[in-house]
This record gives structure tokens, C-alpha cells and sequence, in this order.
């Protein structure tokens, strides 16, 4: 995926006066080569300068990781560490950082060569809140080299999705469907997180589409999607439109990002979207996302910025589903009960016309979109990737500004079950556990859209991290029964 960044941590190690540098330094060298050993040695950059006292030292080794292309730091206390430098070097240095610390290696340094980092992370995260700065800082923050080469791993992702954000343009088309105000958020929580927006008119996308009828590359988008869709070719007559619109989406991305560097995009798909066109945009939306350009339903703009981020977590395609419908008695019964450990009310079907990406999908199929096809001819409906979801772990969750402008998110981990849905679109059977009181208590209770964004695979430590380093105010999740949530009724049966 070449629209998501890479992160290169640049590794500085601090000592306090009183306390022996050459501490630092040994563990500092042993941290990395732990690093080197059990990931990747370009994922991260050995500082050779470790801060003393000195406010120079932090300016010179800031300079020395910038200019050996470092856009994520790791401060590491190899000792007590110097409260002042340690927390002005993560104050000027513009990425996410982290924070870290060693534990003592045997008895015998105890009484020669204690380092006391245990002591130091507390002056060091206390100075961060008295400067103002924003750090990562592991729930165990304290190790050997090898638990802190496992923080810095983890840190990595959450590095790629903050640094990503801060490059992000988001493009949009059209306002939101009318009588569709669930996916109208004020842009203002964007700004604050560093994301531009250019918000366009349908009608200049379309004026480009027609621009892009004759478009000699056509012919090998089309061939891409015939060899991608395989025995789902089911309409092959309206791949050529389809082709001609990804053209035009990827030739506006690039002219229009400007300064940014990655993209997202907020696509219009009714009503009117259909009759002008002469298609729908789902299959051409589940094809950019799976290469790294989320693309949204119905100009769900925090919908795509929430994929985005899951994107650069996951490094993989994600998608946006509505939380959709409830999955029959019969089909639990017949199908769930005894097999899986949910119960009936874990459950529920995540659907949406037609836009996850194929390797995704069970038997991928080109489609027509069957509820617009109710009131309109269904040769106008045609576009839509449909199939049931590939079984698996997921990740629900998504990034939200309220009508009243706070920022709240919501993470829940589940799974896809193996269950045939016998419905249409892309769709599949999730169950989360405590899913009804979710539901309820904060689905419901905080007011978030019905669309949801889903990422394959187990992520919410990362996307948790993530919205706390982004200061979302509120983040919800499926608290088990024996955490009630705030307002949950402790008088029900």
C-alpha cells in the first residue's frame, strides 16, 4: 500500500548526571539489539547521542535522528534520566513520540550501578503534563531490553496511523444524502487533528467523469477488474463506466492532495448518483480501498477517516458497513447456539451495498443494488461487489465528532462467524461479546452514526492508543457485566 507511510523510530537514550552515562549506553545498545533480532532493523535508528544535562546535547541529537530520516521517537531511560532535556526533546521534535524505561538486570547492580528508571518515568511523565506534550507511554511502561524492543513494536503502528493523520487530505463529494444527517458531523475536529478537507460538488465529479470517456487506459483497468472479479463477472457491460470512474477519482486525487501526502475519500452514491452516472461507485470504492485509499459510502466523511486509520494500523484493507440488522432466532438457533460461545444478542449482520474489497469476500460477484433497484431501472444499479464476508477476527470501530463538536470513538473487538447471511451485498454474521448493552450504552447513548468502520483482524490496543494520543474525549467499548456502564440501569432484569 503506497498511501499509508512508513515509520523509522529513532531511538534516544537519556542519563541523568549522578548516575553513570555508560548505564545508559550499555542498555541502550542491548535494547536495540533486541529489536534487531525479533523485527526489523529498518524500523528503527540507534541514536549515538545519549543526553546528559545538557540542553545541547537534546538539540544536537533532535538534529542527528532528523537527519537520518526518523519521523517517530522513542525516548529511553536508560537510568533516572534528565526530567528537563528528555521532555524538551519531545517537545520539539514534530512526530509522535514515546516514552519508555529500563528495569534492573540482576542483584548485583543494585548496590554499584542502580539506574532507578522505575523513579525517573514518574518526573519524566509529570514534566510532559507541565509542558503540555502528548506521548505514548505503555500500559507497563518499565522493562528489559527485550519487553522494551516489544514497546517500541508496538508503538510503530499507532506511530503510522498519528503520522498519516497528520498528512491526511480527506476529499468529499456532494453533501450528505438528504434525510441522511447521521453522517453530518462538523469538519472542525478534522483541523484539530491535523486533516485537511476539500469538499467538492457531484457535479464537478461528474464533469470530470465525462472528461475521462475516451481514456486510452481504460482498456487496462478493464482487463484488471476482469482478471480481479474472475467467474463474478456476472455484468460485464457496465465495467467499461466502472473503469472510467476509477480513472477519474485517481486522476482527481492527484491533482487535488496538494501539500498532503495521502488521501481518503468521501464518495456520493444516491440519489441521483445512479441516473446521472448510469452505475453505482461500490466495486470501484471496494478497489481503491483495498489498495490504501479508503473510499466511504454516502459522504460519510469521519467514516473514511476512521478506515484511514485502520488502514495505516492494520497495513490492509479495511471497510465501512452499516451496523445493519438483527440476525433471526432461526438462524441462531439452527446455526450459532451450542457452536460459538455468544449468545443470542452478540449478534447481529454488518452490511453494505457492495464496497469490501474482494479478498474479502466469499465467491466476489458484480451485482446490481437491489434496494435502489425498487424505485429505479435496475440497469442504473448495477456496480455493487457483493458476497458474504470471509470469516475471521475483526475489529469494529470508529472515530466520530458529535453534533455539538467533542471527539468520541468506540472499539470492539468479535469476529465474522462462518455462517451463511442468505441476504445480499456485502455482508456478514458478527458477534461481539455484550453486544446488546454496547449497543445500547454507547451506540446509542453517545449518538454515533449507524456506519461503522471494520478492520480485519484483532487492533483495538492500537486503535485504543491511538484515539487516547489524539485526546478523543470519550472512548467506549464492550464492557462486560461486571463493569456497568454509567447510565445502565442497575434496577433491570
Amino acid at each position: 500500500m503506497n498511501n499509508i507511510p512508513q515509520v523509522k523510530v529513532g531511538i534516544v537514550a537519556v542519563s541523568r548526571d549522578c548516575f553513570p552515562i555508560e548505564l545508559s549506553i550499555k542498555r541502550r545498545k542491548a535494547l536495540v539489539e533486541a529489536y534487531k533480532k525479533a523485527y526489523s532493523a529498518d524500523e528503527i535508528y540507534e541514536c549515538p547521542i545519549c543526553i546528559f544535562e545538557s540542553e545541547i546535547d537534546m538539540v544536537n541529537s533532535l538534529s542527528d535522528i532528523k537527519e537520518h530520516g526518523c519521523n517517530a521517537l522513542c525516548v529511553y531511560l536508560g537510568n533516572f534520566g534528565p526530567e528537563i532535556s528528555e521532555t524538551l526533546l519531545a517537545k520539539h521534535f514534530n512526530g509522535p513520540k514515546m516514552f519508555c524505561a529500563a528495569e534492573e538486570e540482576n542483584v548485583g547492580v543494585l548496590s554499584s550501578d542502580r539506574g532507578d528508571a522505575y523513579c525517573g518515568m514518574l518526573n519524566a511523565s509529570y514534566n510532559l503534563k507541565l509542558r503540555n506534550i502528548n506521548a505514548y507511554i505503555p500500559e507497563s511502561p518499565v522493562g528489559d531490553a527485550s519487553d522494551c524492543a516489544k514497546m517500541i513494536h508496538d508503538f510503530i503502528p499507532i506511530a503510522r496511523a498519528l503520522i498519516g493523520l497528520s498528512k491526511l487530505k480527506i476529499i468529499s463529494f456532494g453533501p450528505r444524502p438528504q434525510n441522511f444527517m447521521a453522517c453530518n458531523a462538523p469538519i472542525k475536529q478534522l483541523f484539530n487533528i491535523d486533516v485537511e478537507i476539500e469538499e467538492n460538488s457531484e457535479l464537478d465529479l461528474y464533469e470530470s467523469f465525462l472528461k475521462h470517456e475516451n481514456d486510452p487506459r481504460i482498456k487496462d483497468v478493464l482487463k484488471d477488474m476482469e482478471q480481479e472479479l474472475g467467474v463474478g463477472n456476472k455484468i460485464p457491460e457496465v465495467l467499461p463506466k466502472l473503469a472510467q470512474y476509477e480513472l477519474t477519482l485517481l486522476d482527481w486525487v492527484e491533482k487535488h492532495k496538494g501539500y498532503k501526502e495521502y488521501v481518503a475519500i468521501a464518495g456520493k452514491c444516491w440519489p441521483a448518483f445512479q441516473t446521472m452516472f448510469g452505475f453505482v461507485p461500490c466495486y470501484v470504492n471496494s478497489r481503491l480501498t483495498g489498495r490504501g485509499i479508503p473510499v466511504s459510502c454516502e459522504v460519510d466523511i469521519y467514516g473514511c477517516l476512521s478506515e484511514f486509520i485502520g488502514t495505516c494500523i492494520s497495513e490492509d484493507a479495511v471497510t465501512l458497513l452499516d451496523i445493519n440488522n438483527t440476525v433471526p432466532k432461526e438462524m441462531y438457533e439452527e446455526n450459532i447456539k451450542n457452536k460459538y460461545p455468544y449468545s443470542f444478542r452478540d449478534t447481529f449482520m454488518g452490511f453494505h451495498c457492495g464496497n469490501t474489497c474482494s479478498k474479502l469476500v466469499c465467491n466476489p460477484t458484480m451485482k446490481y443494488q437491489k434496494i435502489m433497484a425498487r424505485s429505479l431501472p435496475r440497469e442504473v444499479t448495477n456496480g455493487t461487489l457483493e458476497g458474504d464476508l470471509k470469516a475471521g477476527k475483526v475489529t469494529f470501530y470508529r472515530l466520530q465528532s458529535t453534533s455539538d463538536n467533542h471527539l468520541y470513538a468506540y472499539v470492539a473487538e468479535g469476529e465474522i462467524l462462518p455462517v451463511a447471511t442468505h441476504s445480499f451485498g456485502s455482508i456478514a454474521v458478527f458477534a461481539i461479546k455484550e453486544m446488546e448493552r454496547f449497543y445500547r450504552h454507547v451506540l446509542i447513548e453517545k449518538g454515533f452514526p449507524h456506519h461503522g468502520a471494520v478492520a480485519f483482524g484483532h487492533f483495538g490496543k492500537t486503535l485504543f492508543e491511538v484515539f487516547k494520543y489524539l485526546g478523543v474525549e470519550f472512548i467506549g467499548y464492550n464492557q462486560p457485566v461486571s463493569l456497568p456502564y454509567p447510565k445502565e440501569n442497575p434496577f433491570k432484569k
